[in-house]
């Protein structure tokens, strides 16, 4: 399922009040001068006035750079060349159009033109055209429900019959791991890892049990913890990897709210709201583009039901592609703003700004989601405020089905489906027990964090694994 402002500083403060290196320093690392950014923060580090934080800042930067470059690894040739594995006649002119037409995302980093690790699989995402000159066409490993689906039907036909808003529950045994792999760290050195785990929340998940974890002894944050993890410790083996799992079991519960358009009001700023109001930079920044893009969107509605109808469907015409790591980007929101394409935290980024922007509280969710069969995935999604329903589910991503049936059409604005467990109920949010070192994912938390004395586990150190076994349904009555 990420900026410098996020993750550079001590991992208890709010993104908001975090310390950000030079302004120019950013700018240099996006613009991809890697050399003159590093040159800049040697400067900076040579300061003996230099405070811990601002400190950490810069270090961040340089970190930063590497996991551009992990992600940003392939020269034109490995792009062309994994392109030709699906298109094998691909002629240089069709690649090189494909190019400039933005569909293969790229950055020059110090002169040399690099492709983004996914743009080839993006490809088939984002163009037609290619898709159709696929030799063996494959269909794209998609949730179930992202099409009309049953489920979506009896959560509607559910709330109709008994007037609430959570029904049609599914009971879960969920299993989540971390594996070290073999020699990341020194023999007998503590590797610290954090897995997420889920918070109680009334109406939507409940009846949350610890099953089992290894190793046994493990710390479970508290369920105030917004990004709630379970916390291990564990002794690095010789020439083996290290593995950490937790299995517990929720009850997870669809959403439906019947909004009358009519009878929405703007939402009244309350000490309750404001943290889901205004803007929250690095990533929710109400900058020039972004109120050029509202206000063609938007027009002269006034209704806050219907503004967001407007924003929700701008924002689902943005097509999803995989994602850079959020640690990397600047800027969420504006990124998925201009690069034509985004993934589901990026829309949902887009969509919370936008929706601020225009005075509509909005707030951020993530977890994982499943099926009835063997899909699951990591995944973001959002809540808005509408007076005087309250919070309204939303996700973007999974965006407007063509059925025909308006009701269903619009599901996910204003429904969700059983089939997602929330680890996060908001994003850039402090650990129990507090991370000592930079994190991986500086946004959200799905996978997990590691990290042992001598600095942060990145994701190419370790793999993680999610599996979710459906129980008997819970009755609702």
């Amino acid at each position: 399922m990420a900026s410098v402002v996020v993750i550079v500083c001590p991992v208890n403060a709010r993104a908001a009040d975090q310390v950000a290196p030079s302004s120019d320093v950013i700018r240099l690392v996006d613009a991809g001068n890697f050399a003159a950014a590093e040159k800049s923060i040697d400067h900076a580090l040579r300061s003996p006035s230099l405070a811990p934080e601002e400190r950490r800042s810069y270090e961040f930067e340089r970190e930063r750079m590497r996991r551009i470059l992990l992600d940003f690894s392939l020269t034109p040739g490995d792009a062309q060349a994994r392109v030709r594995k699906l298109i094998p006649d691909i002629t240089d002119a069709e690649f090189a159009r494909w190019d400039a037409a933005g569909l293969l995302e790229s950055r020059v980093i110090d002169g040399q033109k690099k492709y983004f690790n996914r743009a080839p699989s993006n490809l088939f995402r984002l163009s037609a055209e290619a898709r159709d000159r696929r030799a063996n066409p494959s269909p794209f490993n998609d949730s179930p429900l992202e099409r009309p689906h049953p489920h979506h039907r009896e959560v509607l036909a559910q709330a109709k019959a008994t007037g609430k808003s959570s029904v049609a529950p599914r009971r879960v045994r969920i299993t989540q791991s971390i594996t070290v792999d073999a020699d990341a760290v020194p023999v007998g050195e503590t590797i610290r890892a954090w897995i997420p785990y889920p918070r109680a929340i009334q109406g939507q998940q409940e009846n949350i049990r610890f099953i089992s974890s290894a190793p046994d002894k493990h710390q479970l944050a508290p369920e105030s913890a917004l990004q709630r993890t379970v916390y291990f410790e564990q002794a690095a083996a010789a020439s083996k990897p290290t593995t950490f799992s937790v299995t517990y079991e929720l009850t997870i519960f669809g959403q439906h709210m019947q909004i009358d358009p009519e009878k929405v009001v703007p939402a009244t700023p309350s000490a309750a709201l404001t943290p889901s109001m205004g803007e929250r930079p690095p990533h929710i920044v109400f900058t020039d583009a972004m109120r050029k893009f509202s206000r063609e969107v938007v027009g002269d509605e006034k209704n806050p039901y219907r503004i967001a109808q407007k924003l929700y469907a701008a924002v689902d015409r943005i097509p999803w592609a995989g994602a850079l790591e959020y640690s990397t980007i600047s800027n969420i929101s504006d990124y998925a703003l201009r690069a034509g394409h985004a993934d589901c935290g990026q829309q949902t980024l887009l969509l919370m700004t936008l929706l601020r922007l225009n005075g509509i509280p909005a707030r951020w969710q993530s977890g994982w989601i499943f099926s009835d069969g063997a899909y699951d995935n990591m995944h973001d999604w959002g809540w808005l405020y509408l007076a005087p329903y309250g919070w309204v589910p939303m996700d973007v991503t999974f965006g407007r089905f063509d059925s025909g049936d308006a009701t269903l059409d619009a599901f996910y604005l204003g429904s969700f489906d059983a089939y997602r467990v929330a680890f996060n109920d908001d994003y850039s949010q402090p650990f129990v027990p507090a991370k000592q070192h930079f994190r991986s994912e500086t946004v959200d938390l799905q996978r997990g964090e590691v990290e042992w004395r001598g600095g942060n586990l990145y994701f190419d150190r370790w793999d993680y694994d999610f599996k979710a076994t459906l129980l008997s349904n819970p009755r609702t009555d």
